[in-house]
């Protein structure tokens, strides 16, 4: 056997013990058939081909197979929440700069943010026009910039959002990237409509306006509209999954799943101050850690727990003749 055969092999382990006896031996000999003379290792592509078939046959395996609608529907709906949230920074961070020179400002803006806030507003108008790879590729340079505003105020001697604001943004960008390569126009076009529609609402009611900010930028107005977030979207989750369950089908269920990360990240004000049970506007930044961290072990380990308690179908028994 070639370390390369062997190394296609340890891949393999990703499918289910019943599949790799039944098809190990012809996926492994297909790959092997492609390979280069000279070739000692599986490419980069070919590895994630066989973790995501896989991952594909894990789910299937598990009676799990409303899994993968589940998590188009989830990312659309963070889609649409993330591009949301990032028209609302975006008006918060095109207020005129503060009058008092101690306090430091990014140019025209509040913070090193516009840039990440852009990004996402480009990445909504990316997928109403090409979604699919290129609308992916443009959620992965939101995240990366909104990733990189952490590293770069320190850097660069400037504000940058609160971390409160930057989690759930990336949380939501993260099951965004589970976007469907196909979908209605008028669905597609939602991203962009809602940006609009910030857009239009927060000058109408003067959000520009420096009399609507305390000292500290972004907090005053950043701490209500998260929950607020929060609760719209999870009731926009449930609601779907009610309504789909009806229909005996279980993709609402599995988004409403996947959305509780980023749901948590959303409510972490209230939910953090909620520990010391004092009631704070804003908790203290011991518990919005605490907190972080409880919500990004629990939420994401909530999806494999329902997948190992989901039963597979049992075939039927034949019918004797």
């Amino acid at each position: 056997m070639s370390d390369l055969e062997r190394r296609y092999l340890r891949l393999l382990r990703a499918y289910p013990a019943d599949y790799r006896r039944s098809r190990g031996a012809e996926i492994v000999g297909t790959y092997l058939d492609l390979a280069r003379p000279d070739q000692r290792w599986p490419s980069a592509a070919d590895a994630a081909d066989l973790l995501r078939g896989g991952l594909r046959q894990r789910v299937r395996a598990a009676g799990a197979a409303d899994l993968t609608p589940g998590v188009r529907l989830a990312a659309v709906l963070a889609l649409l929440t993330a591009t949301t949230l990032a028209a609302t920074w975006s008006l918060l961070e095109l207020r005129p700069p503060p009058a008092d020179p101690s306090l430091p400002a990014a140019g025209p803006f509040v913070s090193l943010g516009i840039g990440a806030w852009v990004a996402w507003l480009l990445a909504a108008v990316v997928y109403a026009l090409a979604p699919g790879r290129w609308a992916r590729r443009a959620v992965v340079l939101a995240l990366l910039l909104t990733l990189g505003l952490v590293p770069a105020a320190p850097l660069v001697g400037l504000p940058r959002p609160p971390l409160f604001v930057l989690l759930p943004q990336i949380a939501l960008g993260l099951v965004a990237l589970g976007l469907p390569d196909a979908l209605p126009t008028a669905l597609r076009a939602a991203p962009p409509i809602a940006v609009g529609v910030v857009a239009l609402a927060g000058t109408n009611l003067h959000l520009l306006s420096p009399q609507r900010f305390g000292a500290s930028y972004y907090v005053g107005t950043v701490v209500p509209v998260l929950p607020v977030a929060a609760v719209a979207l999870l009731a926009v989750a449930l609601l779907l999954a009610a309504g789909l369950i009806v229909r005996a089908d279980q993709r609402g269920v599995w988004a409403a799943l996947i959305l509780l990360t980023p749901v948590g990240l959303l409510a972490l004000q209230p939910l953090a101050g909620a520990i010391d049970g004092v009631g704070r506007t804003v908790a203290v930044w011991s518990e919005l850690a605490a907190t972080a961290v409880v919500i990004g072990v629990v939420g994401p380990a909530l999806l494999p727990l329902a997948l190992a308690l989901r039963r597979p179908p049992r075939s039927p028994h034949p019918t004797p003749r």
